[in-house]
């Protein structure tokens, strides 16, 4: 185990997908510096990311990024205590370029390096603003994951429940395609859901009765079908109504099976986490849901739910205070187990 006497001061990297993100926290929680390069813009044009150009774009940007967020943080290179970067999962390329960045680093400063699961990040982004108690649910909602994960103590995940197709962020992208809206669509959708006066009623896929697993290719099917009907009759103005009747049937399903697995563990806390952790319409209703049932729930800020470098750093510590450290043989892994990134007991 390492002392906890002296401050840690981790230089965390995170490469998984469109964003590049250097940052430094202080001891887990605090936020020294957090730099975000977004690739938004470019991916666009194309209607969604395209991995070879998210690579080269890392590339590109990456030793800047680690520069900057150093020099923004007030810590000298050599005082850094270690290196943290995403190992997976992600799209592989995006994940090599952080990954040979942070190993080059480490080397060259003689200091620890840590892999970090990328959920375990999203999930430990609430850190960096409030104490988590155990044991405790989190509700991973992003482009590519829609879990439920127990976490009995620091560190330890246990996967309950997770999409058996598309993520919800993923399910938003499509039927914000479908309405016309370009990427990323989840924003689109979610404003237009927030201002429609009517709803087209849509299904729910609760499962089996004990199924803490989500489902959302039926719900997008649903969709697009209305969609279809609409246009071949001729109708316009029908998007806000679609779009309110998507989110309410997504909402109710995510919220619903939380809140069942929150009570059946007993769950402390409700963490809501990930990408679509930004959804307007999800944090209203997750929140006025845990105030009727009398459950604590935590939402990280704005800035914190999206891809970011400080939540790597954040996830990083736990491995940090129990001396568990990366071999610089790592590589990226786009298929990386959460539960096997637990951190030993």
């Amino acid at each position: 185990m390492v002392s906890k006497q002296q401050d840690c001061y981790i230089l965390a990297v995170e490469t998984s997908c469109d964003e590049t993100s250097a940052a430094v926290i202080r001891n887990g929680t605090e936020v020294l510096s957090n730099l975000i390069a977004s690739q938004i813009e470019t991916h666009r044009a194309f209607g969604g990311v395209v991995p070879e150009v998210a690579s080269r774009k890392h590339v590109e940007s990456i030793t800047r990024m680690l520069e900057e967020a150093v020099q923004e943080s007030g810590i000298a290179m050599e005082d850094l205590s270690a290196i943290a970067v995403t190992e997976g999962p992600g799209l592989v390329g995006a994940l090599l370029v952080g990954v040979m960045a942070a190993k080059s680093l480490a080397f060259a400063l003689d200091k620890p390096l840590i892999g970090v699961h990328h959920i375990a990040g999203h999930i430990y982004a609430n850190r960096l603003v409030e104490e988590i108690l155990y044991p405790s649910m989190a509700l991973v909602v992003s482009g590519g994951h829609t879990e439920l994960v127990l976490m009995e103590r620091a560190g330890s995940f246990k996967l309950l429940g997770r999409t058996r197709d598309d993520a919800v962020g993923e399910a938003y992208d499509k039927v914000a395609r479908a309405l016309g809206f370009p990427y990323p669509g989840g924003p689109y959708v979610d404003k237009l859901a927030g201002e429609a006066t009517e709803v087209v009623e849509l299904p729910r896929a609760w499962l089996e009765p004990d199924s803490y697993d989500f489902s959302l290719s039926g719900l997008k099917s649903a969709v697009l079908n209305a969609v279809n009907q609409h246009r071949m009759r001729g109708e316009e103005g029908f998007e806000p109504a679609i779009a309110r009747g998507f989110q309410e049937s997504v909402i109710e399903v995510l919220v619903e099976k939380a809140i069942r697995a929150v009570r059946a563990t007993d769950s402390r806390q409700l963490l809501l986490c990930g990408g679509v952790a930004a959804n307007q319409g999800l944090r209203a209703a997750l929140t006025q849901r845990c105030e009727r049932e009398g459950i604590a729930l935590l939402i990280p800020p704005l800035k914190y739910c999206t891809d970011n470098a400080a939540m790597i750093g954040a996830a990083a510590y736990l491995k940090w205070c129990n001396s568990e450290f990366s071999s610089l043989e790592i590589k990226g892994e786009p298929s990386f187990s959460l539960e096997a990134w637990s951190v030993q007991s």
